[in-house]
């Protein structure tokens, strides 16, 4: 049996190729009803009919009331469909909204609890919608660690976020990316200050808001106002949330995972390459499974473990390498790899 740390995907993972990705792969179809029933009753369009739809829609499918609930249910689908007699998790952690599926697979929320608090927090999100996200990069294709780069451009972030009118900070730490949000004056700014890269970067993210800053505080009160903390139980399994605390099974003040999962989460920056790097060492995991939907999370996950040192790996060729010699990441986006993790679903 091998050991794993399971990890949750945020938003932008559901994409065109994701579509169907319930019907192929979440094989509880009651727990499926009851996640349409309660959209349905809050006059909000199915799960079943947002993925079971003819074709992908950005403007709908992105939109946060309906991507959330989505990969939600996805991961959720996924952390059940895998192996427990190959495959004993020993921890999860997630990205950004990745946290909120975690504390379901966790054990922290229930399945239904769960959906509510990611239906409610994205619902709360599109009908807000304050500001937005970009994405750059601080490392080279080879993946090569460059912190006097990194700190360059953090220090052009604090410049801009300084300026009157301007707001921009660090939203994700996501291995070799700086997720960053603010408001359009902050972006606009970052974007004309920094050359471009790679062929898209500095890239906006459609649809998304200015996650983990400030400029959320509204949306963490209204979800706080929203969610009841009798809605989160100890967990079952340790859980490394978004600064890289672990939450452990018997020991978790309920109400402390509640405040920090509608408080610090929603409005501090999210360092998930910490998450990553934490859960390497502390539990030295086999593999490293991340959930669907998509496959885009996995370079920010081999990323991190480059930037954590994990196994003597430096560049995208060393990890390249280790994963061609013996799989330390499996993406369940992947039909060749979600068959070595699960009993064939």
């Amino acid at each position: 049996m091998k050991t794993a740390v399971v990890i949750c995907p945020g938003r932008g993972t559901y994409t065109k190729t994701e579509l169907g990705y319930l019907g192929r792969n979440f094989g509880d179809r009651a727990l499926l009803a009851a996640f349409d029933a309660t959209r349905g009753a809050l006059g909000q369009e199915t799960l079943s009919a947002l993925d079971g739809a003819a074709g992908y829609s950005v403007a709908k499918h992105t939109r946060g009331d309906n991507a959330s609930a989505l990969i939600y249910a996805a991961t959720l689908g996924d952390f059940r469909a895998l192996d427990g007699e190959a495959i004993r998790v020993v921890a999860v952690t997630g990205n950004s909204m990745g946290w909120y599926s975690a504390l379901a697979c966790g054990g922290a929320l229930s399945a239904e609890a769960g959906f509510e608090v990611v239906n409610t927090m994205g619902t709360l999100m599109q009908e807000a919608l304050i500001g937005g996200q970009l994405i750059y990069p601080f490392v080279n294709e080879d993946w090569v660690a460059d912190p006097a780069r990194k700190a360059d451009l953090l220090a052009t972030v604090a410049g801009i976020g300084a300026r009157a009118g301007h707001v921009l900070t660090l939203s994700i730490d996501l291995g070799g990316m700086l997720v960053l949000a603010g408001n359009e004056e902050g972006l606009k700014a970052f974007e004309a200050a920094v050359p471009p890269v790679q062929g898209r970067f500095p890239m906006r993210l459609a649809n998304h808001a200015a996650f983990h800053s400030s400029l959320q505080a509204p949306v963490a009160e209204r979800g706080r106002a929203r969610l009841s903390p009798s809605l989160f139980g100890q967990p079952k399994l340790p859980m490394i949330d978004g600064r890289g605390a672990i939450w452990w099974p018997g020991a978790t003040d309920t109400h402390a995972l509640w405040d920090y999962t509608l408080g610090h989460q929603v409005t501090e920056t999210y360092d998930f390459t910490r998450a990553i790097g934490i859960a390497a060492r502390e539990f030295a995991p086999d593999l490293f499974i991340v959930t669907g939907p998509g496959t885009t999370l996995g370079g920010a996950v081999a990323q991190s473990l480059i930037l954590s040192h994990w196994r003597g790996m430096h560049s995208k060729i060393d990890f390249q390498t280790r994963q061609q010699a013996a799989p330390v990441l499996i993406s369940m986006g992947m039909v060749d790899q979600r068959a070595t993790v699960t009993k064939g679903d």
